[in-house]
């Protein structure tokens, strides 16, 4: 009788003069949903974290609504999106929670200015973040079974569809499994998208402590997880506030579900001006070598993939050999939208890398001077040193770099505190960085061998998992060498892991630092030497992995050796390619030297979303773009 008294007190407590809401999690349980599978759950439970962490109640108030469409009407059952307007309770007290509505009307009728008011036969589903100490037991066996993943420190989603009946009586019920997807696709884009609301300051009356916004409307692509994929692995979530602002779909052949907004200006794609730069962007002549620019370079019609300074050039080339290998870099530019990483908010054009750096007000600061030739003649790890984390990022706004701190309450299916990613949006969601940071161009390096150490390479895995230490032997350092701490992510992502000892080993590793070993954080360390690795690699201990990002197997001959030793020692080995056709020509010299190549060639998740551009040709280029391994 005293537990029963003291839950039910607990409870009481925890409702007592809260302010909006309808009370706690009512007790539903998602196990009890036709259909539904724990790995579902789990996802559901994933992205409901993940929104804790945003903390969209620090500034979003019951009276802040906003419009909410997950894909087309014609997804969903009965041709309808299942709920049109969302709000965020909890910020001025009470429960803290999500609530969707089936339309903007019903809930302005159920916000009060200080309590929900109970409107007969109005459905509305809620997220509901119900602390550890109230669930009901049931709920708490429930969580405890699925090893579910934790909100902040001691809370867990409830969700369930509230209604109230015309007596004033509340009734609950599960949502349906259809319900339960729509929610997660709007709890991932809410995550990633209320950060961008900027307050409108002069709209709030002076005496007002209410924060007002500015118009906003914003659509981010949400991958759906294998469970809940139906066809098309992701899904357009559009939020606007306030509600109600306009939308246009485009029905085609394809299979994208994107709506485009219409009640907007349509917005620049790129920040090149091709008029006032076209000197500046200069092309090379694939045939010839003459350098043209872009508004006088002439393109193959077919494929658009190479540049020649004349129809001239073009014919010869033509004949000589462009002909024989026209149709292949059709086929190779034709994976552009694929490859596109469009979940970003920033430009991804980098046609002209210091126009692009100077858009965002990065340009020759921190990290970022490896990313234009203007710091060309300072050798590879010998930039100046800035003085501290702000300045390595480039003076990016607080929020828009990784700080050097953990992450925070990370636990997945309740084996560790350990971050294994799937992809950017899991990162940026993760670390609550705002889809306007240009962060994952650097960030690519140390991500992509985060990735393979936990992801692809089942043996190195292994060993982080039982605490040990993983040797990664690294060829050919470049930029690297000025990115130690972008590098410091993977100590963090390490958490409740074991070490990495990273050794780079490169002509270009600088003589005076050679030799040198430092450690990133707790868990990683990374040594430099200088040489070719077929003549070190003798005196290092042996390697788990070995790799190589950007690697242009094709254009050094100096990776014939380094080639042979990795066939000797049957270690397990991966290469990064820009773009397809440096991919193609890695897979030739691999070949060439008697290697299989035993992990095929896949995009890979962190490669950079910044398009580059080759000199002589337009093929879809990004950092790291594919992935392959041998004696994998």
């Amino acid at each position: 009788m005293d537990v029963h008294l003291k839950y039910a007190f607990g409870r009481f407590q925890e409702q007592f003069g809260s302010g909006p809401g309808l009370g706690p999690g009512s007790g539903t349980n998602l196990m009890k949903i036709d259909g539904i599978a724990p790995p579902f759950i789990k996802s559901v439970y994933r992205a409901a974290a993940a929104l804790y962490r945003t903390d969209p109640w620090r500034r979003l108030r019951p009276g802040h609504l906003f419009g909410v469409r997950v894909g087309k009407d014609s997804d969903w059952s009965g041709k309808k999106q299942p709920f049109s307007c969302i709000q965020f309770i909890g910020g001025d007290g009470g429960d803290i929670g999500l609530y969707m509505f089936r339309s903007e009307n019903d809930a302005k009728k159920m916000t009060g200015s200080r309590e929900t008011i109970r409107v007969p036969n109005v459905e509305v589903l809620r997220v509901t973040y119900d602390l550890d100490s109230v669930m009901l037991p049931s709920n708490k066996r429930f969580v405890i079974s699925l090893a579910l993943e934790v909100s902040g420190e001691d809370r867990y989603p409830v969700i369930d569809v509230g209604r109230c009946t015309t007596t004033g009586e509340l009734q609950f019920r599960n949502p349906t499994l259809e319900e339960l997807r729509f929610v997660y696709a709007v709890m991932k884009g809410a995550s990633l998208l209320h950060p961008l609301l900027q307050q409108d300051y002069g709209a709030a009356p002076k005496w007002s402590r209410v924060t007002y916004f500015e118009p906003f409307i914003e659509t981010v692509d949400v991958q759906w997880p294998a469970e809940m994929a139906k066809g098309n692995d992701l899904v357009a979530v559009t939020i606007s506030h306030p509600p109600g602002r306009g939308y246009q779909e485009k029905y085609s052949s394809s299979s994208t579900s994107t709506p485009t907004k219409h009640s907007e200006a349509q917005m620049e794609e790129t920040f090149i001006d091709v008029k006032s730069n076209a000197a500046v962007c200069l092309r090379e002549c694939m045939l010839c070598e003459e350098k043209v620019s872009r508004e006088q370079s002439v393109c193959c019609g077919h494929c658009s993939a190479v540049v020649y300074c004349s129809s001239v050039c073009q014919k010869q080339h033509w004949k000589e050999a462009h002909k024989d290998v026209c149709g292949l870099y059709r086929a190779m530019m034709e994976r552009e939208e694929e490859l596109a990483m469009k979940i970003f908010i920033f430009s991804c054009s980098a046609e002209q890398p210091c126009k692009w750096l100077e858009s965002l007000g990065i340009h020759q600061k921190g990290m970022w001077r490896r990313k234009c030739n203007c710091y060309f003649h300072c050798p590879f790890g010998l930039l100046p040193v800035p003085g501290g984390l702000w300045d390595s990022w480039g003076g990016l706004d607080e929020n828009e770099y990784p700080h050097d701190s953990p992450f925070h309450n990370h636990f997945r299916d309740g084996i560790s505190s350990s971050v294994f990613l799937s992809g950017w949006l899991e990162y940026y969601s993760l670390r609550s960085l705002p889809l306007t940071s240009p962060v994952a161009d650097i960030l690519s390096h140390p991500l992509t061998i985060y990735y393979i150490l936990t992801a692809l390479n089942i043996s190195s895995k292994n060993l982080l998992l039982k605490n040990k230490e993983v040797i990664l032997h690294y060829i050919g350092p470049e930029g690297e060498l000025d990115w130690m701490p972008a590098f410091a992510e993977i100590g963090h992502l390490l958490h409740g892991m074991g070490n990495i000892h990273i050794i780079m080993v490169g002509p270009e590793v600088p003589t005076n630092l050679s030799g040198t070993t430092s450690g990133i954080g707790s868990r990683v360390r990374v040594n430099l030497v200088r040489g070719l690795y077929q003549d070190e690699a003798n005196y290092l201990p042996t390697p788990h992995v070995i790799m190589s990002l950007n690697c242009g197997l094709g254009s050094y001959s100096c990776w014939n050796g380094a080639l042979d030793l990795i066939k000797s020692t049957n270690v397990p080995a991966y290469f990064t390619n820009e773009s397809e056709l440096s991919c193609s020509s890695s897979k030739q010299v691999l070949r060439a030297a008697g290697l299989h190549i035993s992990y095929p060639v896949t995009p890979n998740p962190f490669r950079s979303p910044v398009r580059i551009f080759g000199t002589s040709t337009n093929f879809p280029s990004y950092s790291n773009c594919f992935l392959l391994g041998v004696n994998t």
